[in-house]
């Protein structure tokens, strides 16, 4: 049976190989990109359209945006959205006495 020293040296070996293999192929891929760019005179906007993907996240145009605070901390002053987990100093409390 393996130990696990001998384990961690094996996934050591293997972790340095696999970094190896990534660089020697990234190295490829990029020759291989610019190779094609060059024959066809791509530029950037070509390759990568400004409008088309963009910012698409596969999202509603809603996320990420700001939600104002329902719960204030007397305390600290801290908020909290009711969204996510709720924060130490609201946790087993009535929420309603924390509401803004």
């Amino acid at each position: 049976m393996t130990s696990y020293k001998e384990l961690l040296k094996q996934r050591e070996a293997l972790e340095q190989q696999i970094s190896e293999a990534r660089r020697r192929e990234l190295s490829d891929a990029v020759s291989q990109v610019r190779a094609l760019v060059a024959e066809y005179g791509l530029t950037a906007q070509d390759v990568f359209p400004a409008g088309k993907a963009a910012g698409k996240t596969g999202r509603s145009s809603t996320a990420g945006s700001k939600v104002a605070p329902k719960y204030r901390d007397p305390a600290t002053g801290q908020t909290w959205t009711g969204r996510g987990k709720a924060p130490k100093w609201i946790q087993n409390e009535n929420r309603e006495k924390f509401a803004i």
